[in-house]
């Protein structure tokens, strides 16, 4: 196992494996991120090194717990790191650099804390593309009364667009899509079992959805739903400020 490699060090250990996209976000707006799930600890911390030194900031999503402590050590000094284990999602930023804000307005609701976790993914990569997250977790519709201060905060604060994270019968991006006039952003979860499980019975439930304006990423895709979500929010903000 290498040591805090320099930058140099950890571009020779990619070459092996990796030819990272660094002008991704320049390009697509949305950051090139590590696929933490199948990659060892050196491939991802020879990953983050590079991203950190060309962009300022490294994104790594899937990340095993068991890992992180090793992943954090191969960093070494001289840069800044927020772990999020429950979505398993490490950001890595150079000493002195932030992430400028871009004025995006995101919700992210999850109906039950089983789903916490993907909510998380969509929280914390939305931020990493400048956007203000607000978060409300456990508002499934089992206790619909729970959805009004979501409601009333989408309305009060001029939210762009919501992503809604939901397992089980997956209803809840259809019931917040008929309540407010923003997109939404379905993410079914992996959460249920038995006839229809593992996320499938959430999926059809979203796709089949007569509540226009919601659309739907693919099961536990939690990256992907708030890549899209600071997307539509940044060019919201950007059009406000034209105004």
């Amino acid at each position: 196992m290498f040591q805090n490699p320099s930058v140099h060090e950890a571009s020779d250990i990619l070459k092996s494996f990796s030819n990272l996209d660094h002008d991704r976000v320049r390009r697509t707006g949305i950051p090139e991120a590590v696929f933490a799930e199948s990659k060892s600890v050196e491939q991802i911390a020879a990953a983050l090194t590079a991203f950190v030194a060309r962009t300022g900031f490294g994104l790594a999503t899937r990340v095993r717990s068991t890992d992180i402590h090793s992943i954090l050590q191969l960093l070494g000094p001289g840069v800044r790191t927020e772990w999020n284990d429950v979505g398993r999602i490490l950001v890595v930023r150079k000493d002195g650099f932030d992430i400028p804000p871009t004025g995006g307005r995101i919700a992210v609701l999850a109906a039950g804390t089983s789903d916490a976790p993907v909510a998380e993914e969509a929280r914390v990569t939305a931020e990493t593309m400048g956007c203000a997250v607000t978060a409300f977790f456990d508002v499934g519709i089992a206790g619909i009364h729970r959805l009004l201060k979501p409601v009333e905060t989408i309305l009060k604060d001029e939210i762009s667009v919501a992503v809604v994270v939901a397992g089980m019968e997956g209803a809840l991006p259809s019931v917040v899509r008929g309540l407010v006039p923003i997109p939404v952003i379905g993410v079914p979860t992996s959460i249920g079992y038995g006839y229809g499980g593992r996320g499938e019975g959430a999926l059809m439930t979203m796709l089949q959805s007569c509540s226009p304006g919601l659309t739907v990423v693919n099961i536990d895709n939690g990256f992907g739903a708030g890549a899209t979500a600071a997307l539509i929010a940044n060019r919201v903000a950007v059009a406000s400020r034209s105004k």
